[in-house]
């Protein structure tokens, strides 16, 4: 057996399994590992073949496969928005002239047709699905028209899940590549100057750490031998550099940004533009404001003001602010709204015309918030691409709810009657009426912290539950981390679970941003030493899903659930989650998924070479100091696999390309619950490493639900939810 060892200071950290790690995905004996690995979970399942088949049609009927997003309009006159096909596996991108009555034009004329055009003069400027050709995974990052030159797309692909991409300028017209370099790795996001000549896009490190922003000229007046202009490079390895350009189009913020730190400079690209082209080179980075540890803000710019998003002055959540726009502004910012307790403040949008000077700071007299009626629901900003709109797109869905986008006029924002549904996502065979979902809370072990938890099911199997106190099968699904919302919005493949009789409960666990930064941020939150409310939460829940009476001082108050018909789900940090909450309690569970599980936390952390780790310190901790070493030894799930325990069914996922979450950390930890659970009485613990795809599973939409139709038809089988 091959041996490594991770050091902090004098203590050596044994790992048995260290020899599945394989930085270039190359060696044999590891590659056949995987390979038998898969082999061995597509036996140990094939019973289910049938059940599988019977999800994903299910899951396929669901769906319009023929459909399209939103249209909106863009400044260069034409709508922009995507389109699918039945039997297509990738979307295409397409966009027609601006008419107003679009929606009308639609509803009457598409025969809902693959082979017809949504509105008149339609034409596809990119079509994913002939970019994947001669590749098995494809996954399209920034796609950029520009405004100067409504001809030319810009574009970047991942073709391995790595998370690197290539980028290409395309004539729209012709169908013509402009510019390609194969040789030239980047970052997937990319824009356009203030010309047809220059982009803007990213490299990465050797740690995959977006570092370095580049100025890339293109056309035919591009000198052959002339190298990308390096504009600027974040040397600290705790941050990643992020681009985006101001509302208004006259900046380009560059931003970098820690998981608790964030600094934003700024490159007028009108600077010193007498032509109004090819200014770009002359300009010059400046900064907003200088970093200071623990102070984050964003920012954006219109009317020679800059509108800045801050939690500055020791504030946990953000608060809008104003200044005049330029350099070093901080003490120059001013409050436009008071903070809020638990609320988060954020924005959406594109481009408009650039100005540059106002006399004065704006005026906000009142705030409105939009009330909607259901107890869990998902809203936020739609595809607004026109600063100047009379009214505004927002998204709104539910557990219950398929995606509506509605147009709300900013001039009566509260009429009802006023606003305008502008698309709402078919879902074939769905009756609202026969589901049902609510919120509520769970007190956590301690009683002092209420967890939020929002539960989705079918009306005639929660009456078993209510009406005659019979318990009934439940998923538990969290994440939990980096201060991120799970939020409640409608999944129509989650029916494939609630439709045979299951309960899925989202359970908002410390370390999200559900309830405002102090949810996530030390003490009361669940990063760094407080890291272990995340889980604890997590176990709390399915301990009050599983127990009649809770401690919440509700009365008669039936149990949902039982430990035998309770599974468990998470991804990523969430699969963390999942880890940690099974080695906490592992007979609390019957089925666990974790999908790209961070689950070998103190190895990978401790190793500054493995790509994110080093920005992911100020997340979890250095474990080369000693206060963190031990505390993340206490959490980390593959160094704490309880010895003689009864372990749940394991299904756990990764992607051999994956940068985020590596493939080995899956493999060593079902590895681990084999070696120190029961053998005899715990569940199988399979794995499934997808050899083509990254961290964000496949590219190919039908064979991403082929891979959910597995995971699920795994679930109820371990359930006993399978009619043998």
């Amino acid at each position: 057996m091959y041996h490594c060892n991770c050091t902090t200071g004098s203590v050596k950290v044994g790992d048995p399994y260290g020899w599945m790690r394989d930085e270039s995905r190359l060696e044999e004996d590891v590659l056949t590992h995987l390979i038998n690995e898969n082999s061995y979970t597509e036996k140990l399942t094939s019973h289910l073949d049938t059940l599988r088949t019977e999800i994903y049609n299910e899951m396929i009927a669901g769906i319009k496969e023929t459909d399209y997003t939103v249209p909106s309009k863009r400044k260069d006159g034409y709508l922009y928005y995507t389109r699918t096909y039945e039997g297509k596996s990738y979307p295409t991108y397409c966009r027609a002239p601006y008419i107003n009555n679009w929606k009308e034009t639609i509803e009457k004329n598409w025969d809902g047709l693959a082979n017809s055009p949504i509105l008149p003069n339609e034409i596809t400027y990119l079509d994913v699905n002939e970019l994947i050709q001669g590749h098995t995974y494809c996954a399209v990052g920034s796609v950029k028209v520009s405004s100067i030159n409504p001809n030319l797309v810009a574009y970047t692909v991942d073709f391995t899940g790595n998370e690197v991409t290539q980028i290409y300028v395309k004539n729209i017209e012709t169908g013509q590549i402009l510019d390609h370099n194969p040789n030239l790795d980047c970052y997937g996001l990319l824009t356009w100057g203030n010309d047809e000549s220059t982009l803007f896009y990213m490299k990465l490190d050797e740690q995959k750490r977006p570092y370095q922003l580049y100025r890339r000229t293109i056309g035919s007046d591009k000198d052959e031998d002339e190298e990308d202009e390096l504009l600027y490079q974040e040397d600290d390895e705790l941050f990643w550099l992020h681009f985006s350009k101001s509302f208004d189009g006259k900046y380009l913020f560059v931003t970098s940004a820690s998981k608790e730190t964030t600094e934003v400079q700024y490159l007028d690209l009108y600077d010193d533009d007498d032509s109004n082209s090819n200014s770009n080179s002359n300009s010059k980075l400046q900064c907003v404001a200088k970093r200071r540890s623990k102070v984050i803000y964003k920012v954006t710019h219109r009317d020679g003001y800059w509108y800045i998003q801050s939690n500055v002055g020791s504030k946990p959540n953000l608060r809008l602010m104003v200044s005049p726009a330029v350099p070093d502004s901080e003490e120059l910012w001013k409050d436009i709204v008071v903070d809020s307790t638990n609320a988060i403040l954020f924005d959406e949008g594109e481009e408009e015309s650039p100005s540059s000077s106002s006399s004065s700071p704006p005026v906000i007299e009142n705030f409105i918030q939009l009330e909607f009626d259901e107890d869990a629901y998902d809203v936020g900003l739609g595809t607004n691409y026109e600063c100047t709109a009379d009214s505004v797109v927002v998204s709104y869905d539910s557990l219950i709810t398929p995606l509506s986008h509605i147009s709300i006029p900013l001039n009566n924002p509260t009429d009802l009657d006023a606003r305008t549904i502008l698309k709402t996502k078919e879902v074939p065979g769905y009756n609202k009426n026969e589901y049902g979902c609510e919120r509520t809370t769970v007190k956590s072990r301690d009683g002092n912290t209420d967890i939020p938890i929002s539960i989705v099911y079918r009306k005639d199997v929660m009456d078993k539950v209510i009406k005659n106190g019979e318990t009934v099968p439940t998923h538990l699904y969290g994440y939990g981390s980096y201060s991120a919302c799970m939020e409640a919005s409608f999944r129509t493949t989650r029916r494939a679970l609630l439709d045979r009789g299951m309960v899925y409960v989202i359970a908002n666990v410390r370390g999200g941003g559900e309830m405002g930064r102090q949810w996530y941020e030390e003490p009361n939150g669940a990063k760094y030493l407080c890291k272990k409310n995340t889980f604890n939460d997590f176990v709390d829940v399915a301990r009050w899903l599983t127990t009649d009476d809770d401690n919440n001082g509700g009365e008669n108050r039936k149990k949902i659930t039982t430990s035998s018909s309770l599974s468990c789900e998470g991804r990523s940090a969430g699969g963390l989650l999942i880890g940690a909450s099974i080695n906490q309690e592992p007979e609390l569970f019957k089925a666990a998924l974790l999908g790209v599980p961070f689950v070998d936390v103190v190895p990978t952390m401790i190793d500054a070479s493995i790509p994110l780790t080093v920005v992911e310190w100020a997340e979890w901790g250095n474990p080369n100091e000693e206060k963190y070493h031990q505390y993340m030894m206490d959490y980390s799930p593959i160094n704490n696999v309880q010895q003689g325990k009864t372990y749940p069914s394991c299904l756990l996922t990764g992607g051999l390309h994956d940068p985020r979450v590596q493939y080995w950390e899956p493999a060593k930890f079902a590895a681990e619950i084999r070696h120190q659970s029961n053998p005899t009485e715990s569940g199988p613990c399979c794995i499934k490493i997808d050899m083509d795809a990254g961290h964000f599973s496949a590219s190919d939409r039908y064979k991403y639900l082929r891979e959910l139709a597995f995971d699920y038809a795994f679930l109820l089988d371990q359930l006993g939810l399978v009619v043998k």
